[in-house]
């Protein structure tokens, strides 16, 4: 028994996986993450490659056009690079500001909206010399569960890209060849093609090992925070509150409400019994409620108690079975008695006050 409440058998909670996420533990697949950023990477280029072309043919055109090597000096040194650099910002910048948007979507998009409060709290544990060496004793021993599951990952990422590209290449090979004694510009058509080709077939064949790494990330992350069964009474003790504190709170309050209840005994006007069972005390009081008004009411010991104190006070007791049952069941306490039952009580608040001479 015991240790079946010590195995990590349940699902965690909200809680638990709230609490993990404000350390920054969460599913994520960096092979997931890879793949989309190499396919937007490689989008990117096809829809700017040939404003890029163009922007670095004109650089060259520059270079090997415009410079002389007897007209350069030490002294121009900035003067001649500075073209250079205005080039080179027009070509990189807006790709790299774009890859920069999309990294950051990506990233959101598998993690959502993160903000890792407990993970920004410096730890100074982990600077300790004896943690960096177990910290770095874990990434090198590939014994460990995970360890094997990342060397078997990449082992297997490593083949499956070498086949992929070594099929493509077999079958372009024609083509290479015919590049043998070929003029540049038809070289650089055909290479290209054949890297657009095995860029695109890679990217899709990382994107589909990306999903079912990022399946499988979940599925071990779920698992590491799993939760014993005394783990989840705990956390629901903290939550909603220990039940023998509450019970010991409902008490408590049930005992006030009982003691002022009995209190409001001495101020009503009849006591209403079936004779032993119930008791039911009302009070009216036409200048401030329409209607008479149930101030106590029990059964059995509760009833008993009633009737006790109508005595001390000298408080009516009138038994009426019907009524009484009626009474504890549709009327709770400090609330007006319901419309039907307005005849009955009337009888016996005219029989009391006639008693009194009111």
């Amino acid at each position: 028994m015991a240790n079946d409440q010590n195995e990590k058998t349940e699902e965690a909670t909200p809680k638990r996986k709230q609490k993990e996420r404000d350390k920054g533990h969460i599913a994520k697949s960096q092979d997931f993450t890879s793949s989309l950023m190499l396919t937007f990477g490689l989008g990117l280029i096809m829809v700017m490659g040939s404003k890029m072309q163009d922007k670095l043919s004109a650089m060259l055109i520059t270079t090997f056009s415009q410079l002389s090597p007897k007209n350069i000096s030490n002294n121009d040194a900035i003067g001649i690079l500075a073209p250079f650099v205005g080039y080179y910002a027009d070509i990189v910048l807006l790709f790299f500001a774009l890859l920069a948007i999309g990294a950051i979507i990506i990233m959101r998009f598998q993690t959502g909206a993160l903000f890792a409060k407990e993970a920004l709290k410096p730890n100074f544990k982990k600077l300790s010399p004896a943690s960096v060496f177990k910290n770095l004793i874990d990434k090198i021993n590939i014994f460990k569960p995970k360890q094997m599951v990342e060397l078997v990952k990449s082992l297997l990422k490593t083949i499956i890209v070498a086949v992929v590209g070594f099929n493509i290449i077999m079958k372009r090979r024609d083509d290479l060849f015919g590049l043998i004694g070929a003029d540049p510009s038809t070289g650089f058509v055909v290479i290209g093609s054949v890297i657009l080709e095995l860029l695109t077939s890679l990217c899709i064949l990382l994107i589909i090992i990306g999903i079912l790494d990022r399946y499988y990330q979940t599925w071990e992350y779920n698992k590491s925070i799993k939760m014993t069964k005394q783990e989840v009474k705990d956390e629901w003790k903290n939550i909603e509150g220990d039940p023998k504190i509450k019970g010991k709170i409902r008490s408590f309050q049930m005992k006030i409400m009982q003691q002022k209840m009995m209190a409001n005994v001495k101020e009503a006007d009849v006591v209403v019994v079936n004779p032993t069972h119930f008791a039911v005390a009302l009070m009216y009081n036409p200048e401030k409620v329409p209607a008479p008004v149930v101030v106590a009411k029990g059964v059995d010991f509760i009833a008993f108690k009633i009737r006790e104190i109508a005595k001390n006070n000298n408080i009516p007791i009138v038994e009426n079975k019907p009524l009484a049952r009626s009474l504890y069941k549709l009327v709770e306490v400090n609330q007006i008695i319901p419309q039907e039952l307005y005849t009955a009580v009337a009888e016996i608040l005219h029989y009391v006050y006639s008693q009194k001479g009111k």
